[in-house]
């Protein structure tokens, strides 16, 4: 397992820096137990540590709304999934799928709260590197800010495409110097793109911990914040040099990893598709370092025939699901026929599992079944997905599974942690930007510039890699009937070309967090919600019945209790809130 995973979490105490007080009784000033003095992390050992506690914050260290796998802020709120599980359960996610949370809700602080520590952690390397050991060299200075600015400019990502603006805090500003009366009245763009750029131009293309970002990385991310603003050109460019020239911060050529389904299984981890992942690890002492956000979201009540054996939340959606529908020649259903009673992909929906159900036999993407359990497809190397015995509430929230990122039964006690309360914890890393990812965002960018063949190439490279990953039985036969091909006729029509790459980021990137965001910068968010709701919300009444998305839920609210702590004129709340 490589080494940088390890230390991740292992070195937090280490990395809080006591603030000393000037008081006349020196005497009484004890250090608390536990707690390192700014000139011990000020040497290079000190400063290295507190790098890797910034980095140890991207996954959200155990909050589950805060992790960049965005799950509920992304996934759920974009149609792709509901909570699922029983609805008295994480109540306060409830009001998120419904589009009915306000600024006091019990999860509007989550990523705020994951974010502004992340930040004060990479605030903190930055603010030790102004006055270091005499151990740290100017090489060191570089390569070690670059990385955590690197790790800011994510985290106030996070937060501009939750929440909008923030109060922007930099490593000049600390308790006491002024941090409570920062505003939210600035626009991050402009911050976010600084960092980035000052890690393109100070990060090394390689690193001896794959784990650690490269300048690779940083283009690619500065690709996607140009792109959130509507910069077409230079993200395009940025783009095209990723896609030509990057590599792992391990040194391997970006490329898709051949097999759909082998990008998540995690003695595959920092492969050439992986731009860049948080680093998961299984048996570490804290589960907090193997994916502690998704504990919840695996097959309820499995046993030993299946992973997790708890909670089924994070449940796929029937739009969705439907989506995966191909036409005759294994193209996508563009104009969205796919929720027409005749196209929907059948479903065992009300049935137990006891009960005789006919699967479905229509055209269908292979990617959907590395997705999505359905019943009678095979659930990774476990079996075959039972149906209603591995769901924990069918009316509340349908029939199937998530799938990404669950371990197998052959990643029991290696890539999987059995030291909680459930076995639902895995070090499979989880990739924060992927190659296909890269593909894609640029293939926007083509078009949006008019290289709208550029655009098909790129699309089309993705589509094959899903041609040669249709899922098979132990015997050699389809698990389905898939029938997927690529896009032959020329890209004439930018909207044509449109609607197609943004249905393609649906099949590719479904259940990994993109599509909410995707929806709102796309501008279709109101329309693509109301079409989601227009066929879930008749199935699933109980959770999703008369929930309606209005325009004010493009952001999350600024939490109230951040309002309340600081004052409502530092603080400026979201329109509608």
């Amino acid at each position: 397992m490589n080494n940088f995973k390890l230390k991740i979490g292992a070195l937090l105490s280490s990395a809080m820096m006591m603030v000393a007080v000037s008081c006349s009784d020196d005497f009484l000033d004890v250090a608390p137990t536990g707690l390192l003095a700014e000139a011990q992390l000020s040497s290079l050992a000190g400063i290295e540590a507190s790098l890797i506690a910034a980095y140890s914050q991207v996954n959200g260290r155990g909050n589950r709304l805060g992790s960049p796998s965005n799950w509920v802020w992304g996934s759920i709120r974009g149609g792709e999934a509901n909570k699922g599980t029983d609805p008295g359960d994480f109540t306060t996610i409830n009001p998120i799928q419904r589009y009915e949370n306000d600024a006091a809700g019990g999860e509007m602080g989550s990523k705020w709260n994951v974010c502004y520590e992340g930040i004060a952690r990479a605030n903190n390397v930055l603010r030790l590197l102004n006055n270091p050991g005499p151990d740290v060299t100017e090489a060191d200075k570089k390569r070690i800010s670059a990385q955590a600015r690197f790790l800011r400019a994510h985290y106030y990502f996070e937060l501009k495409r939750d929440y909008n603006n923030t109060p922007y805090v930099d490593e000049t500003v600390d308790y006491g110097s002024g941090l409570e009366d920062v505003k939210n009245d600035k626009d991050l763009w402009p911050f976010i793109e600084a960092d980035f750029q000052y890690a393109i131009d100070n990060l090394p293309a390689t690193q001896p911990q794959v784990g650690r970002v490269n300048s690779w990385a940083a283009k690619a991310y500065m690709a996607k914040a140009l792109l959130y603003q509507g910069k077409f050109a230079p993200a395009k460019s940025l783009f095209d040099d990723v896609i030509a020239n990057g590599v792992t911060s391990n040194g391997l050529k970006y490329d898709l990893v051949p097999y759909y389904d082998d990008m998540f299984r995690g003695a595959n981890d920092n492969h050439q598709e992986s731009v860049w992942a948080y680093q998961s690890a299984a048996g570490t002492g804290s589960v907090a370092n193997a994916n502690p956000e998704f504990d919840l979201n695996f097959p309820y009540n499995t046993g030993p025939s299946g992973p997790g054996n708890c909670c089924g939340f994070f449940q796929p959606s029937f739009t969705f699901v439907n989506a995966f529908r191909t036409d005759a020649n294994g193209l996508p259903l563009l104009d969205k026929s796919y929720n027409n009673p005749g196209n929907r992909v059948k479903s065992d929906m009300g049935l137990n599992s006891d009960q005789a159900f006919t699967p479905d036999t229509g055209n269908l993407d292979p990617r959907l079944d590395h997705t999505v359990g359905r019943r009678g497809i095979p659930y990774l190397d476990w079996q075959d997905h039972p149906g209603a015995a591995w769901i924990r509430n069918q009316p509340n929230g349908g029939p199937y599974s998530p799938k990404k990122y669950v371990y197998e039964r052959s990643e029991q006690g290696s890539f999987q942690d059995n030291s909680s309360w459930t076995p639902g914890y895995t070090g499979i890393n989880f990739m924060i930007i992927r190659f296909a990812d890269v593909l894609l965002m640029s293939a926007e960018a083509d078009i949006e510039t008019g290289a709208l063949e550029s655009a098909r190439a790129k699309v089309n490279r993705v589509r094959t890699r899903a041609m040669n990953s249709k899922l098979m039985r132990a015997d050699g036969t389809m698990a389905a009937n898939y029938v997927v091909s690529t896009y032959t006729a020329p890209w004439t029509d930018a909207s044509v070309a449109r609607r197609a790459v943004r249905m393609e980021r649906m099949l590719e990137l479904g259940m990994e967090g993109h599509r909410f965001y995707d929806l709102v910068r796309w501008n279709t968010v109101q329309a693509e919600l109301d079409f989601y709701l227009a066929l879930d919300g008749t199935i699933l009444t109980g959770a999703l019945g008369g929930a309606k998305f209005t325009d004010k839920f493009r952001l999350v609210p600024i939490p109230q209790d951040q309002i309340d702590l600081v004052g409502s004129d530092i603080l400026i709340q979201n329109p509608g809130f």
